[in-house]
């Protein structure tokens, strides 16, 4: 954490906004690497996400960017971009979140891999990444901190995913049996439904880039003409976006 704090101040002192706003993906990962089809190369599109990989081979930087519909390769190039903007982009950490722009082509292998014209730091990331090839895999780790369990393991985002369907379709046939409180000023009981803030900003952590949670909450405070504790809400993230959006 040590070095990626002193990145962190470097890139202050640079006059680099580590956490900066204001950049729009045109494509998710999966939707960019379906525009290839069968040509060599496609128009610039713009993807954002969580850098999985990073790998160096000498004028090239070579990298995954994963979103919440996938992975693609990146590939910058020296040449391309620049030797300041190259070393900024190599100096980027895993787990760093970053927007970038570039055509898709295919590789000689035959990945399929955005050449980066231009990125963005949109989230510098302090604390590393789970290691690679093992992943993560303690339990309690999983079970205590979901959020790094979605981003290290793709497969539990698409159980919540399948999860949120089956639920909406139960909630479309039934109603939801409400919690209860006692409501001290009026020494009553009630029934709420509280916020998720904190949950659902551990969801976009993990990879979803759009969440939202709406219906009667219950705040247990005073009450007065202008104060009502029970009212109805609407509470949505989104990545990549801010007020004006």
């Amino acid at each position: 954490m040590r070095d990626r704090r002193e990145k962190l101040e470097r890139l202050r002192a640079a006059g680099v906004d580590p956490y900066s706003r204001g950049f729009h993906p045109t494509h998710s990962t999966d939707a960019a690497k379906a525009l290839l089809g069968d040509a060599e190369r496609t128009e610039p599109v713009s993807v954002a996400g969580r850098l999985m990989v990073k790998r160096l081979q000498g004028g090239l930087v070579f990298a995954d960017l994963q979103d919440g519909r996938g992975r693609i390769q990146l590939m910058a190039n020296r040449n391309v971009l620049g030797e300041e903007e190259f070393s900024r982009f190599a100096d980027l950490d895993v787990g760093d979140i970053v927007g970038v722009t570039g055509p898709i082509f295919r590789t000689r292998r035959g990945e399929i891999t955005l050449e980066v014209h231009s990125a963005q730091l949109l989230t510098k990331s302090l604390r590393p990444m789970p290691e690679k090839w093992h992943g993560l895999k303690d339990v309690e780790t999983r079970y205590r901190q979901r959020y790094v369990d979605l981003i290290a393991n793709p497969q539990v985002r698409e159980v919540f995913r399948s999860r949120s369907k089956i639920i909406t379709s139960i909630r479309g046939l039934l109603d939801a049996r409400p919690f209860q409180t006692h409501h001290n000023s009026l020494d009553r009981d009630l029934f709420l439904r509280i916020a998720l803030e904190l949950h659902l900003k551990r969801l976009l952590v993990g990879g979803f880039e759009r969440v939202y949670e709406v219906g009667r909450v219950f705040r247990n405070e005073g009450l007065s003409p202008r104060h009502n504790p029970e009212f109805t809400l609407l509470e949505c993230y989104q990545a990549y976006a801010d007020y004006e959006d």
